[in-house]
């Protein structure tokens, strides 16, 4: 807050009822919509870039994904899309591949996600499934190049 702000607070003749409005984040982002054509593409453009506070509108058909970046909530976003061009939109659930420990686990890969994403999976049970246990661990890393004492048939 700045010394203006500060001082406007005590000079202001209003009434004290009503309290600041919180101000808004500059944010990213992204949906998925399912695109088909050029038109569907435009009118979600259009939809997203009539909103108050979009800075930002990128559409790219062929990952079925939008995104925006202003001072908007995601929540508000996804509705306006949905209400303006009657698709169901959702938050983008994909990240990238390299972000994943295990990207082949089940629940995070998706054979639907594009090309060098898998699912964001924040369930603690999935990431469980993925571990090796330890007798695993103990056999593969037997083998292994890294290891000098391992047994080498040739």
């Amino acid at each position: 807050m700045g010394v203006l702000d500060h001082l406007s607070d005590y000079f202001d003749c209003s009434s004290h009822s009503s309290k600041h409005k919180k101000r808004k984040q500059l944010q990213t982002v992204e949906l998925k919509i399912r695109i088909d054509c050029e038109g569907c593409e435009r009118k979600v453009r259009r939809a997203l870039e009539g909103m108050k506070g979009v800075k930002q509108v990128d559409v790219d058909r062929k990952a079925n994904k939008a995104t925006v970046v202003g001072y908007v909530e995601p929540s508000k976003v996804v509705a306006r899309v949905a209400h303006r061009t009657g698709k169901k939109a959702e938050l983008w659930p994909y990240v990238p591949y390299d972000v994943v420990a295990h990207p082949y686990a089940p629940g995070v890969y998706d054979k639907k996600a594009p090309a060098g994403y898998v699912r964001k999976a924040d369930d603690p049970n999935v990431y469980q499934l993925a571990r090796a246990s330890s007798t695993e661990v103990r056999y593969t890393t037997a083998f292994s190049d890294e290891n000098p004492a391992a047994c080498a048939v040739m």
